[in-house]
């Protein structure tokens, strides 16, 4: 059985004040041709198909006009889940009578969530959907701890470890006999690597899971981190994201995963990648120099990062990167950048809005912001995002 494993589309992203529906748009139509091209028995999207929780209604459209094509016009069943950045309740609207027509979709954990069972030469293949979640929800859904095999120890779920290893147990638990094993999830998994772009899982602590709860499954398609990696073994794979959505991805390589699945549940990956309708790049130097060597650049309509190493007063610096590239986005000068816990040297969702208050705090009252001040402020934040999920 060969499987199309993709995540983090990001759908309404917007960088650097620039909206990237356009790119996002021409590499969806790429994805669809490759689809078309290959016929995978199913596609799997793991996670933040959208930016946001509330996405914008151009990014609907897209992702309407995308699945359409996929599942009505080609006929290939599509596995989603949400992902940390999707509004689950959203982005699951019309699932259960889509799952009929080949769409399956899980935005909230269901204590009874079905596999989707798919049949080839070989027998059924069995794919655990499963959504992100954050512990609290994984509790009021499938009880408030986990149990070991043998019922003979138990711990609270309270961490994103506990919680997904709530979610794998019932998948087990629910797994057809004989079925070849296949997990969609979104996690920071122990041992990838991560980019600036990535939103932290975990407002105080980490979120970070270990890849041996993967154990016995024979494919484990991951989205959240941006980079395409696999995590220890072969079977455990972040297909990376649709884009590069940040400066520190910059030499990154942007990938789909095309997946074999043979009789016994041995897999084989093949990275397909995928080329934007603009590159997005980093390029250093003395400005005028950097202005000489535009003429010549054949990517001169890419994003442009410019790292200028210019120690003098420069006049609308910006204004002439832009006259050689008209899409440049930024520019830092090393030389003159200043540090701190809450400076954004990169992209600002990498930030934590803790250490943003907790900077902003110090600096106007020459106080830096105690423990019992900073588990109030995290307690808060995390209440925040939660809300701003389930709104």
């Amino acid at each position: 059985m060969r499987f199309l494993h993709s995540a983090d589309w990001h759908l309404g992203r917007v960088h650097h004040g620039v909206s990237l529906l356009e790119d996002q748009a021409h590499l969806l139509r790429e994805f669809v041709r490759l689809a078309a091209e290959l016929r995978p028995d199913a596609i799997l999207l793991a996670g933040d198909i959208y930016d946001r929780s509330v996405p914008p209604a151009e990014a609907v459209r897209l992702l309407d006009l995308v699945l359409t094509e996929l599942v009505q016009g080609l006929r290939i069943p599509v596995v989603m889940i949400a992902g940390n950045h999707d509004g689950p309740d959203r982005l699951a609207f019309g699932a259960s009578l889509l799952g009929g027509a080949g769409l399956s979709v899980r935005g909230v954990v269901d204590a009874q969530a079905q596999a989707v069972v798919l049949h080839d030469a070989h027998g059924a293949v069995a794919i655990h959907a499963l959504p992100y979640v954050e512990p609290a929800v994984v509790r009021a859904a499938l009880g408030g701890t986990l149990r070991s095999e043998d019922d003979s120890a138990a711990a609270l779920i309270d961490s994103h470890q506990a919680a997904l290893a709530a979610q794998l147990r019932a998948a087990r638990a629910a797994h057809p006999a004989g079925a070849r094993s296949v997990v969609v999830a979104h996690a920071f998994v122990l041992g990838g690597s991560e980019s600036e772009s990535e939103r932290p899982l975990s407002v105080g602590g980490s979120g970070a899971v270990s890849a041996a709860l993967f154990d016995g499954f024979d494919y484990v398609a991951l989205g959240h981190l941006h980079r395409p990696q696999q995590v220890g073994e072969a079977r455990i794979q972040y297909s990376g994201s649709l884009l590069k959505y940040s400066f520190s991805e910059a030499d990154h390589s942007k990938s789909v995963n095309l997946v074999e699945l043979d009789a016994n549940g041995a897999c084989t990956v093949e990275r397909i990648a995928l080329t934007p309708r603009r590159d997005l790049r980093i390029v250093s130097g003395e400005l005028d120099a950097i202005l000489a060597a535009a003429a010549a650049d054949r990517g001169r309509d890419d994003y442009i990062l410019a790292r200028l190493t210019d120690s003098g007063a420069l006049l609308d610096a910006m204004g002439k990167l832009r006259s050689a590239y008209p899409n440049a986005l930024a520019i830092e000068r090393p030389a003159l950048t200043g540090h701190g816990p809450g400076r954004a040297d990169g992209d600002h969702r990498r930030v934590r809005i803790a250490d943003l208050f907790a900077s902003f705090h110090q600096e106007t009252t020459g106080v830096a912001l105690d423990a019992a001040g900073r588990a109030t402020l995290e307690r808060i934040v995390e209440g925040l995002e939660l809300e701003a999920r389930h709104a």
